[in-house]
């Protein structure tokens, strides 16, 4: 699932191979965006904010989202995609490398200098060079709302997704449904920061510090299944901020007061 350390390093592989360079092919999938050309113009950087990739590409950026199923690809010039061509959303390449973005949502091209149109609503990102973690716990701890939605909306903090919020509860001892405000609120940005950080540069996420198939995780997709700390059975449910934005929640009863 394509949380902070997902996006960031997405955004990292696709920065060592387009930054610097002159594109050779831009083409966006979409009707909003596919008239849009930036063929010839020089790739600055790209770079993460939370779950969303920006390709600042000479005095234009070409925003992202991955959502649920995207993600981008890159390949030598000229080799064959690994997705059929139709889930293909955008295609960006240049003499050596293409990079291809697979069922990406929000695709929107606007002057670098309007970002903050797209994405200045989001709040300190863990992985961001301007993390503020104070700003972060304030964000979080003036929030009524369940931990589990508050640690959801990217207003709070950016980066944290589903997997993330459930774990994190999990280790600060906290109930889903626990108000926000009613938590120790920097000790819990401080550990979804670390967790964060210590999950960006693998390519298997782990809590648990083992990474091997189903041991990655202390309660996330283990319902039903005994706690790993006290063997109470885990136990499942949903909370959102309205009902179309529901997620699956986990914890052990236990463990979690």
């Amino acid at each position: 699932m394509p949380e902070g350390d997902t996006v960031y390093r997405a955004a990292q592989r696709l920065n060592e191979v387009l930054a610097g360079s002159v594109l050779t092919r831009f083409e966006l999938r979409v009707p909003q965006a596919a008239t849009i050309d930036l063929t010839g113009s020089i790739v600055r950087e790209v770079v993460p904010r939370g779950k969303h990739i920006l390709h600042r590409i000479g005095e234009w950026t070409l925003h992202s989202h991955l959502k649920m199923e995207g993600e981008w690809h890159v390949y030598p010039h000229g080799g064959r995609w690994r997705q059929p061509g139709f889930k293909a959303r955008a295609v960006v390449c240049n003499a050596e490398w293409d990079t291809v973005g697979f069922d990406l949502a929000d695709i929107k091209v606007v002057p670098t200098r309007a970002e903050d149109q797209l994405v200045g609503h989001l709040g300190p990102d863990p992985l961001g060079p301007g993390w503020d973690a104070a700003e972060a716990a304030r964000r979080f701890g003036a929030d009524d709302r369940p931990a589990h939605v508050a640690l959801l909306d990217q207003r709070n903090i950016a980066g944290f997704g589903n997997e993330f919020a459930n774990e994190i509860l999990f280790v600060r001892g906290i109930l889903p449904t626990t108000p926000a405000s009613e938590t120790d609120a920097a000790a819990v940005i401080d550990l979804g920061a670390r967790m964060l950080r210590a999950n960006r540069d693998r390519s298997g996420r782990t809590f648990t510090g083992d990474s091997r198939p189903g041991r990655s995780t202390w309660v996330y997709g283990r319902e039903g299944r005994p706690c790993r700390r006290c063997g109470t059975i885990i136990r499942e449910g949903s909370l959102g901020a309205d009902p179309t934005r529901e997620r699956n929640t986990f914890w052990c009863p236990s463990c979690q007061t």
